[in-house]
């Protein structure tokens, strides 16, 4: 899809269908590929990457097996996002990044620890969430440290929103996870008001906001240089209830 495209060029959609197509959390800022980034991109993309498509992919086929299913929205340049998929073997990971720097990183990164059960998207979370997952296949839905917007006016380009998570919800499995992280206090506040009066999710923290972080989420350099400069950093994790 054009955004260039004139919107009476477009045939008339149903509501969401208009949301899922206008929404863009992210600017894409291409940048320039390394060397080793291109290198990895040639050499693993073939067996790591997805392309979008209009119809939903069986997961357990491509990956040949059933597991549980995680899904990363913007893994940056996909450190953690690789030590999670190498230190939980049982589960199966995916990942999701507009950025082909990013993409080419994770994939070296990937061959380099030897993981196996990661594939990863180049494309639009949302347009891959609407048209490549089926419902109720996801375990686990990560957003970590998203673009905060944190200019009042931008506020509503921010991914965490009314319509977002009703989606997600849809792709989650029944007790699936919604696991969010930001060290924008602005943000975290935000999304906990998104999510609180969001229908069919419960809040898994034990006082009705934030959770501890979880073993599972690694801690990043930049999050621990911020902790040891005093920054806050929020998790918060809702269930898919109904």
């Amino acid at each position: 899809m054009s955004e260039q495209q004139h919107p009476t060029d477009q045939p008339e959609q149903p509501q969401e269908e208009k949301f899922l197509r206008k929404i863009r959390s992210f600017v894409l800022r291409e940048g320039r590929l390394t060397k080793g980034q291109q290198r990895s991109l040639d050499l693993f993309w073939p067996t790591m990457g997805l392309e979008h498509q209009a119809t939903s992919y069986d997961f357990s086929q491509i990956f040949g097996r059933q597991a549980p299913l995680v899904l990363e929205i913007g893994f940056g340049m996909g450190k953690s996002l690789v030590q999670m998929a190498k230190e939980a073997p049982e589960k199966d990971f995916i990942g999701i990044e507009v950025h082909k720097p990013g993409v080419g990183a994770c994939l070296g990164e990937a061959e380099t620890h030897a993981v196996k059960n990661l594939r990863l998207f180049e494309h639009d979370a949302v347009e891959i969430l609407e048209q490549s997952v089926a419902d109720n296949t996801l375990d686990t839905v990560q957003l970590f440290f998203p673009d905060p917007w944190h200019k009042k006016r931008h506020h509503k380009r921010r991914i965490v929103q009314p319509e977002f998570v009703q989606l997600l919800r849809r792709k989650l499995k029944p007790g699936g996870v919604f696991h969010m992280a930001t060290d924008w206090e602005n943000y975290a506040e935000h999304m906990l008001e998104v999510m609180s009066a969001a229908e069919g999710y419960q809040n898994l923290s034990a006082s009705n906001d934030y959770v501890p972080r979880p073993d599972h989420r690694p801690l990043t350099k930049f999050e621990n240089r911020g902790v040891n400069l005093g920054h806050g950093v929020w998790d918060l994790m809702f269930k898919k209830v109904n």
